[in-house]
């Protein structure tokens, strides 16, 4: 089911974003049945070793298989709560992600050396070695949607920029099949009220319809893109249109101004305005502005979706400003 009478359809042709989706779906799903084809495709990896303890002695190896495959850095500590938390969300993205990224966990309190050559100055704090190549992610606690949004930033600027395409991963080993849940929902339910909410522009009951899904299934992606549209929706109804351009006019680095007049490009369907202009002001700010400013830029990508070249592109500009 799609999201309907949205009044935005020269932002995105949902059809296109829904079949892209599938693809990607189908493209996973071949990727994991070659893995198990025969007791695993050859070179295929277990499931285990997607989330590996990293020490000093081990960090040569890590810096050999970012050559392969990003390498995400978890530093954690037993006396660090928000570590711990932090460490339990990356290890089940890491296996959804099914050999994209491979996640190692430093126990700082054992591993002095590796937390002095990092720099680092707190925990919990993420980084990736991509290719040899050291980048920071994120540090202190952080909340899953900017984790997941990171990781897969991270994952597409290693295909793009490195070719990397992660690991095959041999999901029939170690009893992983049987250990799989099965898939949530149906959402047929939730997904109609969001849509008949949409219908009487009822904005708020349609984000919160869109929130239930995603409650219980975080990657559903009709429900990603109908939160994203419904949001923007949300933010541009009432808007001055002048009083709004104006103001960013004047200031490029009003952050609240250009991420109003983004959503105003968004909603007009000038996405490359949208992207070019949050990329620009991500540019030339620093700290939470200029993280506001990148969260509001990742959220404008669901709502056209991944797979748009589009977003391709915008997500390559971010990268260069970002790392």
């Amino acid at each position: 089911m799609q999201p309907r009478n949205m009044s935005m359809s020269g932002v995105v042709d949902l059809a296109a974003v829904k079949a892209a989706g599938e693809a990607k779906a189908k493209a996973e799903q071949a990727r994991a049945e070659a893995a198990r084809q025969g007791g695993g495709a050859p070179g295929a990896v277990p499931p285990s070793a997607l989330v590996i303890d990293l020490d000093e002695a081990g960090f040569e190896d890590v810096l050999q298989l970012s050559a392969e495959v990003p390498v995400v850095i978890d530093f954690w500590s037993e006396r660090a709560p928000s570590s711990k938390e932090l460490t339990t969300l990356l290890e089940r993205l890491a296996v959804e992600a099914n050999g994209r990224y491979v996640l190692a966990r430093v126990d700082v309190d054992a591993s002095p050396l590796l937390v002095q050559q990092f720099g680092i100055q707190g925990i919990p704090a993420v980084f990736a070695v991509v290719a040899g190549q050291a980048l920071p992610l994120f540090q202190g606690p952080t909340p899953e949607p900017q984790v997941r949004e990171t990781l897969d930033q991270l994952v597409q600027i290693a295909e793009q920029r490195f070719g990397l395409t992660g690991l095959v991963v041999d999901s029939a080993a170690e009893g992983a099949q049987a250990a799989t849940p099965a898939p949530p929902g149906p959402y047929d339910a939730l997904l109609e009220a969001a849509m008949t909410a949409l219908d009487s522009g009822d904005l708020p009951g349609a984000v919160q319809a869109y929130k239930n899904v995603l409650a219980d299934d975080p990657g559903h992606p009709e429900a990603k893109l109908g939160l994203a549209q419904a949001e923007l929706l949300t933010r541009v109804q009432g808007a001055n249109p002048q009083a709004v351009r104006a103001a960013a006019a004047a200031d490029p680095k009003d952050v609240a101004a250009q991420m109003a007049a983004a959503d105003l490009d968004m909603a007009g369907g000038h996405l490359e305005d949208a992207f070019g202009r949050l990329v620009d002001t991500v540019r030339v700010t620093a700290g939470e502005d200029r993280d506001a400013v990148r969260v509001r830029l990742l959220e404008l990508f669901e709502v056209v979706g991944a797979e748009d070249p589009r977003v391709v592109a915008a997500r390559t500009a971010l990268a260069r400003v970002l790392f």
